[in-house]
């Protein structure tokens, strides 16, 4: 079974505005790759706090905010945004 993304209303909004929906992509693809234990240079980081149980992908000034449903093989990204917009 392949993996599926899922987008939030506010991360279809961002992407489809600044035109990113690859680069999203490609950063979902390579943090799948890290899961299954290769070498991939991603910087991922659980998240504490309010956003207890996220993780997030930092990709110069955009990070990306999403959870993991392991058993239905769904990732969806809640937030897409700018490094000092996305934690309000």
């Amino acid at each position: 079974m392949k993996w599926k993304i899922e987008y939030s209303k506010q991360a279809i909004k961002f992407v489809n505005q600044h035109e990113i929906i690859s680069t999203i992509k490609k950063e979902i693809k390579k943090f799948l790759l890290k899961m299954t234990g290769e070498s991939v240079n991603l910087n991922t980081k659980k998240l504490k706090g309010a956003w207890e149980g996220y993780l997030r992908i930092r990709k110069g000034k955009i990070r990306i905010l999403f959870l993991i449903d392991k058993n239905n093989k769904i990732i969806y990204i809640e937030k897409v945004d700018f490094r000092g917009d996305i934690y309000k």
